[in-house]
Parts: structure tokens; sequence; C-alpha cells
């Protein structure tokens, strides 16, 4: 049995839930360990339910057996004088680890962090992950109206998501710092604009107040006309921000922060025509490769257009 240690958002939940999938169609009995990273106050929520998924958990037994981690006097004599043995593998780096699907019996810990993993089951990913009616249970009407009616003016304009993610990256800048500037906005902005020129920018974001005071900025920088083409995502909280990933779902184009919450806004999206573009640097401590599928096009922080 293999067990998979879920950490992180949505986005990050959505990536090591796939490769279950991926484990899965191979075969493996595969458990979740949605305990570890999750039973301090101020975790992120779970937030599969959103697709009506459910999963199997491993139970703490089988956590410490596989992991080593039992408490009895015994077993921690016994590592004291020999070592632990635990069968924890964790993702050698950030791209694509073929030991990830390998490994068996494995506590595996990581992101996952790439379509290599489950390319091959590509149309039971896209299957499982979409959204259910549930999301709407329990919404404030004010905040459901809105959303229903950004969805209206998605629907009915060339609407490109564009994702703006600061809060937690901002006091971990050594990593995520400088990658997503104002010359990567703009230059994305513009070749965006370069090949539909009707685009109208639904902006996200988890700092919506600066994001309005950003946006005349960037039309002044960019020389973008008409500033009434962006719209600023309102009304979603850390605990409904499904409600930005579904709306980012149904636009038709996308301009993506180093984040895998945008990066599955984008995926969701199984257009063939969109353009999607990405900063050229996904983490300022390591090269991430495998995070880029074929269509994206990079930018880097200097705004500049990189070929591949």
């Amino acid at each position: 049995m293999n067990i998979i240690r879920m950490t992180g958002g949505l986005g990050n939940q959505m990536f090591q839930y796939a490769l279950y999938l991926k484990l899965c169609s191979m075969g493996k009995e595969v458990k979740f360990d949605d305990i570890a990273e999750y039973k301090v106050p101020d975790a992120r929520p779970i937030m599969l339910w959103v697709f009506d998924i459910s999963y199997p958990k491993a139970s703490a037994v089988e956590i410490n057996q596989i992991t080593d981690g039992f408490l009895k006097l015994s077993h921690r004599i016994r590592r004291k004088l020999f070592g632990r043995r635990s069968l924890e593998y964790h993702e050698k780096d950030c791209n694509f680890d073929e030991q990830v699907l390998k490994r068996e019996p494995a506590y595996l810990t990581g992101y996952f962090q790439s379509e290599k993993y489950f390319k091959d089951i590509e149309a039971q990913v896209r299957k499982t992950f979409v959204f259910s009616d549930k999301i709407w249970e329990g919404i404030n009407p004010d905040t459901e109206r809105r959303m229903k009616g950004y969805l209206e003016q998605i629907g009915s304009t060339t609407a490109v998501a564009l994702h703006v993610r600061r809060g937690d990256y901002l006091t971990t800048s050594e990593v995520f710092g400088g990658i997503c500037t104002q010359e990567y906005y703009v230059r994305a902005v513009k070749r965006i604009l370069k090949d539909v020129p009707d685009a109208v920018f639904f902006v996200f974001s988890n700092e919506t107040k600066w994001v309005k005071e950003w946006i005349p900025g960037l039309c002044e920088e960019g020389e973008i006309e008409g500033r009434d083409r962006f719209v600023v995502i309102e009304g979603t909280t850390e605990d409904t921000g499904y409600l930005d990933l579904m709306l980012m779902s149904k636009c038709r184009h996308y301009i993506l922060a180093n984040s895998s919450f945008s990066w599955w806004g984008a995926y969701l999206n199984p257009s063939h025509d969109k353009l999607v573009i990405v900063p050229s640097v996904w983490f300022n401590n390591q090269e991430c490769r495998d995070i880029y599928t074929e269509e994206m096009i990079k930018i880097s922080p200097k705004g500049e257009l990189i070929e591949t």
C-alpha cells in the first residue's frame, strides 16, 4: 500500500489527487494521510469536496506502520539502536520524479506539480475535476448572486483570467518574489491583446484592494487603453476560494501567477485554442521545468518573451 501525504491548498490537493488517480490506474492500493498537515488550527481547508470527491483515508496505525512512527517505548528504543525504518519517500525536487510512481510500499510526500504524472489518464483527471453543485451550498445569497453575475459576464465576453498572488507570497519572497513583476504583467496583457483585441481581463487576487489600485498603473505603463476592460473579482474568501477557481476555468485565455491554483484554473479549460501565459521562473530556489505544459507561453520577470 502507498500513502500520499496531503498538503497545501486546493491547487496542491488537486495535484496530489491526480497522482492518486494515476497510482490507482497502475493497480496500486493508495490512501491519504489528511491529518498530519491539517491538524493545526490555522491549516488551509481541504476542498476536494467541491468536485464531489471522497477518498480513502489511512488510519493512524497504517501511517505509523509505514513511517515507523509508533511511540511505544520498545519502538523508540529500537529506533535509537538501529535507526528508523520509515518508508517515506519525498519527491527529489519540483520536477517529475519517476520514483514516485515506482516506490511501493511508500509514504509519498511532495507536491507532484507536473502533468507528466497523469498525462496518460488526462481524460479521467478532467472528468474527476468537475465542479459539483455543492459549491453553492451554504454560500451567502449575495455572494452567490455576485458569482453568478461574474459567470454571465465571463460567458458573454472574450474573458481572460489574470491571477495576482500576494499575501503569503510576500512573506516568502525569497522563494516567490520578483517573478510576477510589473514588467511580466504588462507584457502578458499586451501579448494577449495582440491576438485578442476585444479581451476582457477578469482579475483574481487574494488582495483585491491592492489590485484595484494597481490596475491604473498597469494600464499607464503598458499604454493599455480601456481600464474598464479589467474586472476585479470580489466576494470570495480563503474558505470559498474554489469559487475563484470555478470562474477561472470558465475563461477563454489565461495569465497565470506562479501558483498551482491558477495552473489548474487554466488546465480545467479543455480548449486547444486557449492562450496560457506563464512566468518563465516558477520558484527562485529551484528550476521547475516540468510544471510547464506544451501550450504555455513564457514571459520573464523582465518582460521578455521566452522562445521555446
